[in-house]
C-alpha cells in the first residue's frame, strides 16, 4: 500500500481546512505548503477572527513553513490553495520562492459569494492607481537622512543575509 500524498490529496486538505476554518470563525479559504522533501503546512485565512487583512490562509500556510523551518526561502515547495491566490498571496508566493501553485476554485468563483478580488487584480494589471494613489514623494529637507542611506548601508553591511 503505498502512503505517499498526490497533489489531489493536498488540494483536499486545503479545501476541508477551509470549510472548517468558516466553523471556527475564519474565512472560507485553506492552504497547504508542500517542501520538495514532503513536509506539509497548513494555513487558513484569519483575516476577521484576528482583525489581521494580511492573514489570508496562503500568507499564514507560508508563515507556518517558513518559521517551523527556520527559513524564508522555500524554493521547491508547492502551495496547494482552496481558491486562486489574490495578488497579495501570489506576491508572498513569490517572495518565498515557491515553485509552484495549484488551486481549486477561482477568482470569480470567491466573487460570487462576496469575495471580488477584481479590483485588485485591475489595480496591477492595468495600472490602476484610481484605487489607491502610490507616489514617490521627494523630500526637500537638507538635514533628513539621504534617500539611499538603508540601501547604502545594507550594501556595505558584512553581516546581511542577501534575499
Amino acid at each position: 500500500m503505498s502512503t505517499t500524498v498526490t497533489a489531489e490529496q493536498f488540494l483536499a486538505t486545503s479545501i476541508g481546512l477551509a470549510t472548517a476554518n468558516v466553523l471556527s470563525s475564519g474565512g472560507p479559504f485553506g492552504a497547504v505548503v508542500v517542501t520538495a522533501d514532503g513536509q506539509a503546512f497548513e494555513g487558513v485565512n484569519r483575516v476577521t477572527a484576528n482583525n489581521d487583512p494580511t492573514a489570508h490562509a496562503e500568507v499564514t500556510a507560508i508563515r507556518n513553513a517558513c518559521t517551523q523551518l527556520d527559513t524564508f526561502d522555500l524554493s521547491g515547495a508547492t502551495l496547494y490553495t482552496s481558491c486562486e491566490p489574490c495578488p497579495m498571496c501570489l506576491a508572498s508566493a513569490l517572495w518565498a520562492r515557491i515553485d509552484r501553485v495549484f488551486y481549486a476554485a477561482d477568482r470569480h468563483d470567491a466573487a460570487s459569494v462576496g469575495f471580488d478580488d477584481a479590483m485588485f487584480y485591475e489595480y496591477f494589471e492595468n495600472n490602476n492607481r484610481e484605487l489607491m494613489p502610490v507616489s514617490k514623494l521627494e523630500i526637500a529637507d537638507p538635514d533628513a537622512p539621504a534617500i539611499l542611506e538603508p540601501f547604502n548601508t545594507w550594501n556595505t553591511l558584512e553581516s546581511r543575509i542577501d534575499y
